[in-house]
């Protein structure tokens, strides 16, 4: 099938951007992203400056002033990633995903129009939220709270930003891949937030802790922390191993949405 005349990739990306806001669940779920990250990491910080969890250090069993300002950032996960779920899942569950591979029939820029927006708008919008969470959180703190120029803080608060806007991408290419909004979000809960959990009591012993370091949300984990636990990896190395889960899923969803019918 041969492309319509003027359809480029620009094109696509306009009309994916006026698709993504006329979602009824665009708005909501953002505000409530943006809520749960920087509500929460102002519970955490209050908590932490009145001495409830532990002193401003990053010992065991105590949140670091850094790590309780966006101590939502897992809840912040989950609300994107089920909104980059809905954005492509809810096309093949209205039939509109027949319309938009009509207009354009290469079918792969309409998953790279639906990534470079979604993903644009999550860094953005996690960005600012991760400052708002951090830079109020410490005001909560007080005297014991962190600041910007501190080593690794200024790389976990954008490294935050990054890694919201990684699990709502992943959350839109698993919704490429399986086509169904329950079982994209419920693969998405469960790659993120139950894995671990899960390797941590299956695996033996002896190699437990060299597999569960490269899980996904490890690895982000890894990238958003100050100082990284001894057995965790190194936040740069982390960056790679969660890049590389949300690029296999991509290139997943993109060979099924070329080879597949709608």
């Amino acid at each position: 099938m041969t492309e319509l005349a003027g359809v480029t990739q620009a094109r696509v990306i306009r009309s994916e951007w006026i698709k993504f806001w006329s979602l009824r669940s665009t708005t909501v779920t953002l505000a409530t992203a943006v809520a749960l990250l920087v509500g929460i990491g102002l519970l955490a910080a209050g908590m932490l400056g009145s001495g409830d969890i532990g002193g401003p250090g990053p010992g065991p069993g105590n949140l670091g002033p850094v790590a309780a300002s966006l101590a939502g950032l897992t809840f912040a996960q989950l609300a994107f990633g089920t909104l980059g779920v809905l954005f492509m899942a809810s096309e093949y569950g209205t039939g509109m995903i027949r319309s938009s591979l009509t207009a354009v029939p290469r079918r792969l820029p309409v998953l790279w129009g639906k990534i470079a927006v979604f993903g644009g708008v999550v860094l953005v919008v996690g960005l600012a939220a991760a400052a708002i969470a951090f830079t109020g959180g410490q005001a909560v703190i007080g005297g014991g709270g962190a600041s910007w120029s501190g080593t690794g803080v200024a790389r976990a608060v954008i490294g935050s930003a990054v890694i919201l806007a990684g699990s709502g991408v992943l959350g839109l290419a698993l919704g490429a891949l399986l086509r169904s909004t329950p079982a994209a979000i419920s693969t998405l809960f469960g790659a993120m937030f139950l894995l671990s959990g899960v390797a941590q009591l299956l695996l033996p012993a002896a190699w437990r802790d060299d597999v569960v370091r490269f899980l996904p949300a490890n690895a982000g984990e890894a990238f958003t922390a100050v100082t990284p636990d001894s057995d965790a990896l190194g936040p740069w190395v982390g960056l790679g191993v969660f890049v590389a889960y949300v690029a296999a899923v991509v290139i997943a969803g993109a060979w099924r949405l070329r080879r597949s019918d709608a």
